[in-house]
C-alpha cells in the first residue's frame, strides 16, 4: 500500500459514493481532451478512462507513477506525464481542455491561479478543493471571503460550487471539509480586456491591507481624487469593489 506523503499534500479519496458522484458532474464524454492532475492511487482515474478514449495524467511522485504502469488495464490508453503541475505549460495539450483534479491542497491557489493563464483553452476544470478556497473563488464583493483569488478567478470563469465532501470520504482523512468546483472559462470575457499584470497589480496591492482604505492601500498607484473620477470611494476597502471596479483601475492606469 503506497504510503500518502505529507509533502506532496496527498489525501487518497476512498468514499465510493462520492467518486460516483464527481464523475456524474463531470460527466465525461468518449471524445473528449481531459486532463487529470495528481492522480493519485487512481480513485478518479479508473471510471473516467471507462467512458474516455483517452486520458492524460500529471503526476509528482514516482511511485504513483509506477503503480499505472503496472495496470494494463489502464496503461495503454492513460498518457502519464512526470511533472510539476505548476510549472507546465498547459498550451501542450490542445484546445477544449477539460481538467480534473483532487488537488493538493498546499498548491491549489497558485495552481488554480497558473491555470488562468491557459484560459483560452480550457473548457471547464472541475477540482476537489479545500471548502474555504471555493468559498473566496465563489465569494461575492463586500464579504469577508473576497479577495484576490475571487478576482483573479471570477474575471476568468464562471465559478460554481457543486458538492460538499466530508474528511472521512478521504486516506488519510484531512483536517477541513472539502468541496467539488466547476470552473468554466468565459468564451468571451464579460468584462472588457487589460493588461494581466497591472491588473494582477492594482488587485495584490489593493488586497495588501485588507483593513485598510482604498486611499492608503493604493496610494503608490492612484490618487484618491482619481478613484473619486472612476467612481470609487477612496474611504471603501479593498473587499467592497467589484471585479469590475478592479477593470476600470487597470484600464486608468494602463493610460
Amino acid at each position: 500500500m503506497h504510503q500518502p506523503r505529507k509533502r506532496f499534500g496527498q489525501n487518497f479519496l476512498q468514499s465510493e459514493p462520492i467518486i460516483s458522484a464527481i464523475v456524474s458532474l463531470i460527466h465525461p464524454q468518449k471524445a473528449d481532451n481531459m486532463l487529470e492532475i495528481g492522480p493519485g492511487l487512481g480513485a478518479l482515474t479508473a471510471p473516467l478512462l471507462s467512458v474516455l478514449d483517452r486520458l492524460t495524467a500529471v503526476e509528482l511522485d514516482r511511485d504513483l507513477i509506477a503503480r499505472f504502469k503496472d495496470m494494463p488495464s489502464l496503461a495503454s490508453r492513460l498518457t502519464l506525464i512526470e511533472a510539476d503541475a505548476l510549472k507546465v505549460d498547459y498550451h501542450q495539450f490542445g484546445e477544449a481542455l477539460r481538467v480534473v483534479g483532487n488537488l493538493p491542497y498546499n498548491i491549489s491557489t497558485p495552481l488554480i491561479l497558473h491555470l488562468l493563464d491557459y484560459h483560452a483553452v480550457i473548457k471547464d476544470m472541475h477540482f476537489m478543493l479545500q471548502q474555504e478556497v471555493v468559498q473566496r473563488m465563489a465569494a461575492s464583493p463586500g464579504t469577508k471571503a473576497f479577495g484576490r483569488l475571487s478576482v483573479m478567478v471570477q474575471y476568468f470563469c464562471k465559478v460554481e460550487a457543486l458538492l460538499d465532501v466530508p474528511p472521512e470520504a478521504f486516506f488519510p482523512a484531512p483536517k477541513v471539509n472539502s468541496q467539488i468546483v466547476r470552473l468554466t472559462p468565459y468564451q468571451t470575457l464579460p468584462y472588457a480586456k487589460v493588461s494581466m499584470p497591472l491588473f494582477q497589480k492594482v488587485v495584490m496591492q489593493a488586497f495588501s491591507m485588507r483593513r485598510k482604505t482604498l486611499s492608503n492601500t493604493l496610494k503608490p498607484l492612484i490618487r484618491s481624487d482619481e478613484l473619486v473620477k472612476l467612481g470609487i470611494d477612496p474611504k471603501a476597502r479593498a473587499e467592497q469593489l467589484s471585479v469590475n471596479d478592479y477593470v476600470k483601475l487597470a484600464i486608468f492606469l494602463e493610460k
